[in-house]
Protein backbone atom coordinates (compact mmCIF):
# COMPACT_ATOMS: atom_id res chain seq x y z
CA UNK A 1 0.00 0.00 0.00
CA UNK A 2 1.55 3.27 -1.24
CA UNK A 3 2.29 5.38 1.90
CA UNK A 4 0.20 8.36 2.81
CA UNK A 5 3.18 10.55 3.86
CA UNK A 6 6.55 9.66 1.77
CA UNK A 7 10.05 11.88 2.60
CA UNK A 8 13.27 10.73 0.88
CA UNK A 9 16.17 12.51 1.28
CA UNK A 10 14.43 15.61 2.70
CA UNK A 11 17.03 18.60 4.27
CA UNK A 12 16.53 21.98 5.91
CA UNK A 13 19.31 24.54 6.30
CA UNK A 14 18.51 27.84 8.00
CA UNK A 15 19.70 31.17 6.18
CA UNK A 16 21.94 31.39 9.41
CA UNK A 17 23.66 28.31 8.17
CA UNK A 18 21.88 25.88 10.91
CA UNK A 19 21.26 22.41 9.64
CA UNK A 20 17.53 21.36 11.20
CA UNK A 21 17.12 18.36 8.92
CA UNK A 22 20.10 15.68 7.28
CA UNK A 23 18.41 13.63 4.91
CA UNK A 24 15.72 12.73 6.26
CA UNK A 25 14.25 9.07 4.94
CA UNK A 26 10.53 8.68 6.21
CA UNK A 27 7.27 6.81 5.08
CA UNK A 28 4.16 7.30 7.40
CA UNK A 29 1.30 4.30 6.75
CA UNK A 30 -2.54 5.49 5.80
CA UNK A 31 -4.26 4.94 8.90
CA UNK A 32 -1.66 4.66 11.98
CA UNK A 33 -0.91 6.65 15.06
CA UNK A 34 2.77 7.37 14.59
CA UNK A 35 4.75 9.08 17.59
CA UNK A 36 7.86 11.43 16.47
CA UNK A 37 10.00 11.73 19.83
CA UNK A 38 13.15 13.38 19.83
CA UNK A 39 14.57 16.03 22.87
CA UNK A 40 14.55 20.29 22.27
CA UNK A 41 15.92 21.47 18.80
CA UNK A 42 15.75 18.02 17.21
CA UNK A 43 13.64 18.99 14.40
CA UNK A 44 10.71 17.53 15.12
CA UNK A 45 8.74 20.86 14.34
CA UNK A 46 10.94 21.86 11.17
CA UNK A 47 9.67 18.23 9.80
CA UNK A 48 6.08 18.99 10.04
CA UNK A 49 6.45 22.27 9.17
CA UNK A 50 7.95 21.17 5.72
CA UNK A 51 5.35 19.13 5.03
CA UNK A 52 2.15 21.38 5.70
CA UNK A 53 3.90 23.59 3.55
CA UNK A 54 4.47 26.43 6.19
CA UNK A 55 8.70 25.97 5.80
CA UNK A 56 10.66 25.21 2.47
CA UNK A 57 12.90 22.56 2.26
CA UNK A 58 16.46 23.09 1.11
CA UNK A 59 16.57 19.38 -0.78
CA UNK A 60 14.56 15.86 -1.03
CA UNK A 61 11.15 15.21 -2.17
CA UNK A 62 7.85 15.42 -0.14
CA UNK A 63 4.90 13.11 -1.35
CA UNK A 64 1.61 13.16 0.35
CA UNK A 65 -0.53 10.42 -1.28
CA UNK A 66 1.45 10.32 -3.97
CA UNK A 67 1.43 14.15 -4.56
CA UNK A 68 4.79 16.57 -4.28
CA UNK A 69 3.61 19.29 -1.92
CA UNK A 70 5.27 21.90 -3.49
CA UNK A 71 3.62 21.14 -7.18
CA UNK A 72 0.20 20.44 -5.66
CA UNK A 73 0.29 22.77 -2.80
CA UNK A 74 -3.58 23.29 -2.32
CA UNK A 75 -4.74 19.77 -2.68
CA UNK A 76 -1.92 18.63 -0.51
CA UNK A 77 -2.86 21.63 2.62
CA UNK A 78 -6.24 20.88 2.01
CA UNK A 79 -5.59 16.80 3.27
CA UNK A 80 -3.70 18.00 6.42
CA UNK A 81 -5.06 19.32 9.53
CA UNK A 82 -2.26 20.83 11.39
CA UNK A 83 -2.38 21.85 15.55
CA UNK A 84 0.79 23.86 16.10
CA UNK A 85 2.75 23.96 19.57
CA UNK A 86 2.17 27.25 20.19
CA UNK A 87 -1.20 28.59 20.92
CA UNK A 88 -2.04 30.91 17.88
CA UNK A 89 -6.14 32.02 18.29
CA UNK A 90 -8.20 34.57 16.63
CA UNK A 91 -8.55 35.93 20.50
CA UNK A 92 -11.42 38.13 20.30
CA UNK A 93 -13.35 35.95 18.12
CA UNK A 94 -16.17 33.09 19.73
CA UNK A 95 -15.01 29.64 19.16
CA UNK A 96 -18.06 28.67 17.44
CA UNK A 97 -17.30 31.77 14.40
CA UNK A 98 -14.05 30.61 14.37
CA UNK A 99 -14.26 26.96 13.50
CA UNK A 100 -16.63 27.58 11.17
CA UNK A 101 -14.66 30.34 9.45
CA UNK A 102 -11.55 27.85 9.40
CA UNK A 103 -13.87 25.31 7.34
CA UNK A 104 -14.89 27.53 4.98
CA UNK A 105 -10.53 28.93 4.61
CA UNK A 106 -10.62 25.37 2.67
CA UNK A 107 -13.25 26.17 0.36
CA UNK A 108 -16.01 23.62 2.48
CA UNK A 109 -19.63 24.12 2.40
CA UNK A 110 -20.89 24.86 5.58
CA UNK A 111 -21.73 22.11 7.41
CA UNK A 112 -23.22 23.00 10.95
CA UNK A 113 -23.70 19.72 12.05
CA UNK A 114 -20.41 18.50 11.52
CA UNK A 115 -19.22 21.64 13.56
CA UNK A 116 -21.39 21.02 16.09
CA UNK A 117 -20.20 17.18 16.70
CA UNK A 118 -16.64 18.12 16.56
CA UNK A 119 -17.14 20.84 19.25
CA UNK A 120 -19.13 18.64 21.34
CA UNK A 121 -16.63 15.82 21.15
CA UNK A 122 -14.18 18.28 22.14
CA UNK A 123 -16.17 19.67 25.11
CA UNK A 124 -16.32 22.75 23.71
CA UNK A 125 -20.34 23.13 22.53
CA UNK A 126 -21.16 24.98 25.87
CA UNK A 127 -18.26 27.17 25.17
CA UNK A 128 -19.15 28.17 21.23
CA UNK A 129 -20.52 31.46 22.26
CA UNK A 130 -17.73 32.38 24.68
CA UNK A 131 -14.85 34.76 23.28
CA UNK A 132 -11.64 32.76 22.73
CA UNK A 133 -9.17 35.18 25.27
CA UNK A 134 -12.02 34.32 28.12
CA UNK A 135 -10.71 30.05 27.54
CA UNK A 136 -8.63 28.58 29.69
CA UNK A 137 -5.59 27.47 28.34
CA UNK A 138 -6.79 24.15 28.10
CA UNK A 139 -9.60 25.07 26.36
CA UNK A 140 -7.56 26.87 23.63
CA UNK A 141 -5.84 24.00 22.96
CA UNK A 142 -8.96 22.30 22.31
CA UNK A 143 -10.07 25.09 20.30
CA UNK A 144 -6.99 24.78 18.19
CA UNK A 145 -7.61 21.64 17.49
CA UNK A 146 -11.13 21.40 16.24
CA UNK A 147 -10.15 24.07 13.92
CA UNK A 148 -7.52 21.65 12.64
CA UNK A 149 -10.67 18.91 12.57
CA UNK A 150 -12.94 21.39 10.63
CA UNK A 151 -12.26 20.79 6.81
CA UNK A 152 -12.22 16.57 7.31
CA UNK A 153 -8.34 16.46 7.06
CA UNK A 154 -7.26 12.99 6.19
CA UNK A 155 -3.95 13.33 7.78
CA UNK A 156 -3.71 15.22 11.47
CA UNK A 157 -0.16 16.59 12.65
CA UNK A 158 -0.34 17.55 16.38
CA UNK A 159 2.96 18.91 17.17
CA UNK A 160 3.37 18.79 21.39
CA UNK A 161 -1.04 19.02 21.40
CA UNK A 162 -0.79 18.51 25.40
CA UNK A 163 1.43 20.92 25.97
CA UNK A 164 0.19 22.73 29.17
CA UNK A 165 -2.68 20.33 29.40
CA UNK A 166 -3.77 18.89 32.88
CA UNK A 167 -3.85 14.83 32.75
CA UNK A 168 -8.05 15.04 32.54
CA UNK A 169 -7.78 17.07 29.52
CA UNK A 170 -4.99 15.04 28.12
CA UNK A 171 -6.60 11.40 28.49
CA UNK A 172 -9.61 13.19 26.86
CA UNK A 173 -7.67 14.31 23.67
CA UNK A 174 -5.86 10.57 23.74
CA UNK A 175 -9.78 8.95 23.41
CA UNK A 176 -10.31 11.82 20.71
CA UNK A 177 -7.29 10.48 18.47
CA UNK A 178 -7.69 7.11 18.75
CA UNK A 179 -11.70 7.60 17.45
CA UNK A 180 -9.92 10.05 14.81
CA UNK A 181 -7.98 6.58 14.16
CA UNK A 182 -10.23 4.59 14.05
CA UNK A 183 -12.12 5.98 11.70
CA UNK A 184 -9.66 6.21 8.90
CA UNK A 185 -7.47 9.39 9.81
CA UNK A 186 -3.69 9.48 10.29
CA UNK A 187 -2.09 11.04 12.90
CA UNK A 188 1.51 12.18 13.24
CA UNK A 189 1.91 13.34 16.85
CA UNK A 190 5.07 14.54 18.02
CA UNK A 191 5.64 14.93 22.08
CA UNK A 192 7.64 15.33 25.25
CA UNK A 193 5.27 12.91 26.85
CA UNK A 194 6.46 9.54 26.74
CA UNK A 195 3.85 8.07 28.42
CA UNK A 196 2.10 9.72 25.57
CA UNK A 197 3.68 7.80 23.03
CA UNK A 198 3.53 4.60 24.95
CA UNK A 199 -0.12 5.20 25.20
CA UNK A 200 -1.11 6.09 21.75
CA UNK A 201 1.57 5.36 18.75
CA UNK A 202 1.38 2.06 16.58
CA UNK A 203 4.74 3.15 15.24
CA UNK A 204 7.62 5.26 17.03
CA UNK A 205 10.57 7.24 15.58
CA UNK A 206 13.14 8.91 16.97
CA UNK A 207 14.55 11.95 15.68
CA UNK A 208 18.06 13.65 16.84
CA UNK A 209 20.32 16.50 15.68
CA UNK A 210 17.82 15.99 12.46
CA UNK A 211 18.69 13.09 11.59
CA UNK A 212 15.84 10.20 12.22
CA UNK A 213 17.53 7.41 14.29
CA UNK A 214 14.99 4.81 14.34
CA UNK A 215 11.64 3.76 13.53
CA UNK A 216 10.10 0.65 14.48
CA UNK A 217 6.67 -1.05 15.53
CA UNK A 218 6.24 0.60 19.16
CA UNK A 219 5.93 -3.10 20.51
CA UNK A 220 8.82 -4.37 18.69
CA UNK A 221 10.72 -1.40 19.91
CA UNK A 222 9.95 -1.96 23.33
CA UNK A 223 10.89 -6.10 23.00
CA UNK A 224 13.70 -5.41 20.66
CA UNK A 225 15.71 -2.56 23.05
CA UNK A 226 13.74 -3.19 26.12
CA UNK A 227 15.12 -5.32 28.77
CA UNK A 228 13.95 -7.49 31.59
CA UNK A 229 15.02 -7.21 34.94
CA UNK A 230 14.35 -9.68 37.58
CA UNK A 231 15.46 -8.70 41.31
CA UNK A 232 15.97 -10.51 43.91
CA UNK A 233 15.71 -9.54 48.13
CA UNK A 234 18.44 -11.45 49.85
CA UNK A 235 17.86 -12.74 53.28
CA UNK A 236 21.87 -12.06 53.35
CA UNK A 237 23.71 -9.33 52.09
CA UNK A 238 26.58 -10.50 49.05
CA UNK A 239 29.81 -8.75 49.27
CA UNK A 240 30.31 -10.04 45.74
CA UNK A 241 28.78 -12.53 42.64
CA UNK A 242 30.05 -15.90 43.51
CA UNK A 243 32.00 -17.39 40.58
CA UNK A 244 29.55 -19.98 40.07
CA UNK A 245 27.16 -17.61 39.40
CA UNK A 246 29.30 -15.97 36.81
CA UNK A 247 27.37 -17.51 33.76
CA UNK A 248 24.43 -15.05 34.62
CA UNK A 249 24.12 -11.51 33.60
CA UNK A 250 23.97 -10.91 37.47
CA UNK A 251 24.85 -7.21 39.33
CA UNK A 252 24.69 -6.67 43.28
CA UNK A 253 22.38 -3.89 44.53
CA UNK A 254 21.34 -1.64 47.33
CA UNK A 255 24.74 -2.50 49.09
CA UNK A 256 24.73 -6.53 48.49
CA UNK A 257 20.91 -6.70 49.41
CA UNK A 258 19.34 -7.43 46.14
CA UNK A 259 20.89 -9.58 42.58
CA UNK A 260 19.53 -8.18 39.80
CA UNK A 261 19.54 -10.52 37.11
CA UNK A 262 19.01 -9.38 33.32
CA UNK A 263 17.53 -11.48 30.69
CA UNK A 264 16.61 -11.19 27.24
CA UNK A 265 12.60 -11.13 26.67
CA UNK A 266 13.31 -12.61 22.79
CA UNK A 267 14.98 -15.23 23.72
CA UNK A 268 13.07 -19.41 24.22
CA UNK A 269 14.22 -19.49 27.63
CA UNK A 270 15.14 -16.62 30.68
CA UNK A 271 17.44 -18.57 32.21
CA UNK A 272 15.32 -17.75 35.34
CA UNK A 273 14.70 -21.41 36.18
CA UNK A 274 18.39 -22.31 36.33
CA UNK A 275 19.28 -19.29 38.03
CA UNK A 276 17.19 -19.97 40.89
CA UNK A 277 18.77 -23.61 40.99
CA UNK A 278 21.88 -22.20 41.20
CA UNK A 279 21.22 -19.75 43.93
CA UNK A 280 19.99 -22.66 45.83
CA UNK A 281 23.01 -25.11 45.34
CA UNK A 282 25.03 -21.82 46.03
CA UNK A 283 23.13 -21.52 49.37
CA UNK A 284 22.21 -18.31 48.69
CA UNK A 285 18.49 -17.78 50.26
CA UNK A 286 16.33 -15.20 48.89
CA UNK A 287 12.94 -13.07 50.62
CA UNK A 288 11.13 -11.72 47.44
CA UNK A 289 11.20 -11.15 43.98
CA UNK A 290 10.20 -8.40 41.53
CA UNK A 291 10.59 -7.94 37.92
CA UNK A 292 10.82 -4.53 35.99
CA UNK A 293 10.33 -4.40 32.46
CA UNK A 294 11.91 -1.09 30.26
CA UNK A 295 9.56 1.27 29.74
CA UNK A 296 9.34 3.10 26.07
CA UNK A 297 11.16 6.49 27.98
CA UNK A 298 13.80 4.84 29.63
CA UNK A 299 14.65 3.00 25.69
CA UNK A 300 14.39 6.59 24.57
CA UNK A 301 16.85 7.93 26.65
CA UNK A 302 19.23 5.24 26.15
CA UNK A 303 19.02 5.55 21.98
CA UNK A 304 19.50 9.70 22.59
CA UNK A 305 22.41 8.80 24.93
CA UNK A 306 23.77 6.77 23.04
CA UNK A 307 23.92 9.50 20.41
CA UNK A 308 25.38 12.43 21.77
Amino acid sequence: MQPIVAISNLSKTYSAGFQALKNVNLEIRRGEIFALLGPNGAGKTTLINIICGIVNRTAGEVKVAGKDIIANYRAVRSMIGLVPQELTTNAFETVLADVTFSRGLFGKPANPALIEKILKDLSLWEKRNAKIITLSGGMKRRQMIAKALSHEPEILFLDEPTAGVDVELRRDMWKLVRSMRDAGATIILTTHYIEEAEELADRVGVIHKGEIVLVEEKTALMRKLGKKQLTLELHTPLSEIPPALGGHRLELANQGHELVFTYDTQGERTGITALLDELGRAGIGFKDLQTHQSSLEEIFVGLVRGRQ
